[in-house]
């Protein structure tokens, strides 16, 4: 597919503001994850599955009305989305298993980042990575599934 100049500049704003929406949505699933695992102790899968639906709301939010500018069936696309959502966090969830099961994340000592000692540090950090596995697949699924223009039929 060839793109003019036109399209290639519209498709990078909208790059630019999903990243821009993307941080904050980490923003929200971290602090939302920390403060319930860290500070509540709520179990990792519970703060997990919390944080998450809370950046999910954000994320579908701002990704419709600021990024995509989506003007298609919004019960269409909020159903989409949350088949995005329960794919890529079906892999977060994968990618979080193998970091802490097996590969024993969950045993890293407090100080394993030295200028940043945490408690739970393997959890955290697991979030974290797993998190940026989410991001990915979900960009890639929103962008050409749930907010995909939908073209006139040219007669």
């Amino acid at each position: 597919m060839i793109q003019n100049k036109a399209e290639s500049h519209k498709t990078f704003k909208q790059l630019i503001k999903y990243a821009v929406v993307g941080i904050l949505n980490t923003l929200v699933t971290l602090i939302s994850f920390w403060f319930l695992n860290t500070c509540i102790e709520f179990s990792y899968g519970i703060s997990n599955a919390i944080a998450y639906v809370l950046g999910v709301i954000n994320s579908f939010v701002w990704n419709r009305t600021w990024v995509f500018k989506a003007h298609n069936n919004i019960g269409r696309e909020a159903a989409l989305f949350v088949v995005g959502y329960m794919l890529c966090y079906g892999l977060q969830i994968m990618v979080s298993w193998f970091l802490l099961e097996g590969l024993d994340w969950k045993s890293l000592p407090q100080d394993v980042i030295p200028f940043f000692p945490m408690a739970k540090a393997g959890q955290n950090i697991t979030m974290v990575v797993a998190m940026g596995f989410y991001t990915i697949a979900n960009y890639i699924y929103n962008r050409f599934v749930t907010f995909k223009e939908q073209k006139q039929l040219e007669k």
